[in-house]
């Protein structure tokens, strides 16, 4: 793998270059490659998990004194899912130095939104263990923390389903069902269209590039719509 080039583009010089490799292993590339002498990246993984959720709410707990834990908590999940993590990760050209099975490949891995997401908390590990807390800090205030004004202004932060469900089972005294309408796409990179209805009634339409994404849009345009006669 070329992670010089990696190295340019992040301004970072990592000092154990088989630890940065690491952060590019999948498991299934040891499934053919058992005598390889690197473990897969699903440990720095995790350790790039926890280092991400401490940086971010560090910044929110600083940048937003007056919000109380559950708006900050909100913010918080909202840029560090996977949707977020796999756009940034995608932009840095990570799954170009993904090391995958030949099936894994060729179904696509190297673009998976999920497997781009694990990509970049694995690195951000990395960059914890072999360069320090405050390097990490500023590889996430530089990839992570933009994202979050955009996040703000469109109020992606809000879980539109569970303010449906309040509100419908409020006035109505009913559960929101949620029902795909449609999907296309290879299975690597399905699209789905997601209806929401009340009783019988259709109250709002969603799409997205998974299942979760298609409910919470179909949520958000029921809740600006009237409900059948319940204004949100």
């Amino acid at each position: 793998m070329k992670l010089d080039q990696l190295e340019q583009k992040l301004d970072l010089h990592f000092n154990d270059q088989s630890l940065l490799q690491t952060a590019f292993i999948h498991r299934s590339y040891l499934n053919e490659k058992a005598d390889f002498e690197l473990p897969s990246n699903e440990r720095l993984e995790f350790l790039g998990d926890a280092v991400l959720q401490l940086v971010v709410s560090e910044h929110l707990f600083k940048e937003f004194p007056n919000e109380p834990e559950g708006e900050l908590t909100n913010y918080r999940a909202s840029i560090v899912n996977a949707k977020t993590l796999s756009l940034v990760s995608g932009e840095l050209g990570l799954g170009e130095y993904l090391l995958l099975s030949k099936g894994e490949e060729a179904s696509g891995g190297r673009n998976r939104p999920y497997l781009l997401a694990n990509t970049f908390e694995a690195l951000l590990g990395v960059i914890y263990l072999d360069l320090g807390l405050e390097a990490a800090r500023k590889f996430v205030h530089a990839q992570i923390i933009p994202q979050l004004s955009n996040i703000i202004e469109q109020e992606l932060y809000k879980d539109f389903k569970s303010k449906l469900q309040e509100l419908a089972q409020e006035k109505l005294s009913l559960t929101p069902i949620y029902k795909v309408v449609s999907e296309h796409g290879p299975d690597h990179a399905k699209h789905f269209t997601v209806g929401v209805y009340l009783g019988d009634k259709e109250v709002g339409r969603g799409s997205g590039n998974s299942k979760q994404v298609a409910e919470q849009e179909s949520a958000k345009a029921a809740l600006e719509s009237d409900m059948g006669g319940i204004k949100a």
